[in-house]
């Protein structure tokens, strides 16, 4: 390899997850038809790396005690917060302003619950996340789609249409900054166009910023909170260690909220719901916020460059299919419509020919159907079977 893929043990190792209860593999057969026994997985979003050893250390001398009782406060990992976001994104926060969730869609559905009534609109920008509908259509709320554009290889948010889509009962506005399924940094201009969005139809802005520290070379994201300042009274910050660092089973998330009211409002909710995250995900997510934690992160991008890299190589080779250019996340966003292919057949070649677990564009929203979403957070030997594999299964289109 050279010096442009870097090789690093942590990331290079394969760890076999099979049969620990590891939904990434060991559900992927009822799932999707592909055993893990001689299949791949590449669908929900964790990666198959060690977390840092920071985070390890952290809660194997926790372990080790042999007590697990009550945590006595959360104010560390408030502070580590407040120091993660100004070191790392230029976002100076209260730490008082932070409160803990027990992840983030827990988050996501505790806002709106707190901020929107049975059948009010929530609005969402699809393709996006796909658990932002299950708890939209769970709460009995009504999921008003936004339809992202692609312009120039990326999703674009188009407000003029999007002014006859919203109704007058929406509430709530639900951002994912960077994008998922796309990867897009979403711009400086684009953050305030859709500030001045939700300020026009007076939203509450939930920005789910999960992805924000897995970043490729050139992109900086900005803070929907330092974007607009402006909108403060109607802005949820959500952010979270889980996806940057490997520890989504911590079920841990930051929600921060500046405005006091809505910081109460959010606040009596999780009292009225008597939901808190556990000791065990303060701590590792406490002990990622770190300099240890930022130097594995540095790492960890740099290795997952190369796995984009080369992915990308592969899957643009085969004639009629195109990933989208990640800017950020491990999560590539493919287009098969150029195939001719309709989804029944591309996913029979996915998963019977490549024997390949990916999630399904259908699962993002409407007009995805012919796109899929593959998981390149595994070791790069791994990423190059993938390769191989897909273009085995479309090589009729050589």
């Amino acid at each position: 390899m050279t010096a442009e893929t870097p090789i690093d043990p942590r990331f290079d190792t394969i760890r076999d997850r099979r049969g620990t209860n590891c939904s990434k593999w060991d559900g992927m057969e009822s799932l999707f038809g592909v055993s893990p026994e001689d299949g791949l997985s590449m669908w929900v979003a964790d990666m198959d790396f060690a977390a840092p050893d920071i985070v390890q250390k952290a809660l194997a001398d926790y372990a080790s005690s042999g007590v697990y009782g009550y945590a006595d406060s959360e104010r560390g990992l408030q502070e580590a917060t407040a120091r993660w976001m100004q070191t790392r994104h230029g976002w100076t926060l209260d730490p008082d302003h932070v409160l803990s969730t027990n992840g983030m869609v827990n988050a996501v559905a505790l806002a709106i619950d707190a901020y929107s009534a049975p059948g009010d609109g929530v609005v969402v920008f699809t393709p996006v996340y796909h658990a932002f509908k299950r708890v939209i259509d769970a709460a009995g709320r009504e999921l008003i789609d936004c339809p992202l554009r692609v312009e120039n290889g990326r999703h674009v948010m188009d407000f003029a249409a999007y002014e006859a889509i919203v109704p007058e009962h929406t509430r709530i506005i639900i951002l994912c900054s960077p994008h998922n399924p796309g990867g897009q940094v979403w711009r400086a201009d684009e953050l305030r166009a859709l500030a001045d969005f939700a300020q026009r139809h007076d939203l509450i802005l939930l920005s789910d910023e999960i992805h924000h520290d897995l970043l490729y070379p050139g992109q900086t994201h900005i803070p929907m909170a330092v974007a607009a300042p402006e909108i403060t009274g109607r802005l949820v910050m959500m952010t979270a260690t889980t996806k940057s660092f490997n520890i989504a089973g911590a079920h841990i998330s930051q929600v921060t909220i500046a405005d006091g009211d809505l910081r109460a409002r959010f606040a009596n909710r999780k009292k009225a719901l008597a939901t808190s995250p556990g000791a065990f995900g303060i701590l590792m997510a406490e002990a990622a916020y770190s300099s240890e934690g930022a130097q594995w992160l540095d790492a960890l991008m740099r290795y997952l460059d190369g796995n984009r890299r080369l992915f990308d190589k592969g899957v643009n080779a085969i004639p009629g299919v195109r990933s989208m250019a990640l800017e950020s996340t491990y999560l590539a966003w493919v287009d098969f419509t150029d195939t001719g292919m309709d989804r029944a057949e591309m996913t029979r070649r996915i998963r019977k020919g490549a024997q390949i677990a990916a999630s399904p564009g259908e699962s993002f929203g409407p007009r995805s159907e012919t796109w899929t979403r593959f998981n390149i957070g595994m070791p790069r030997a791994q990423i190059a079977e993938a390769v191989e594999r897909l273009q085995a299964a479309f090589a009729d289109l050589q």
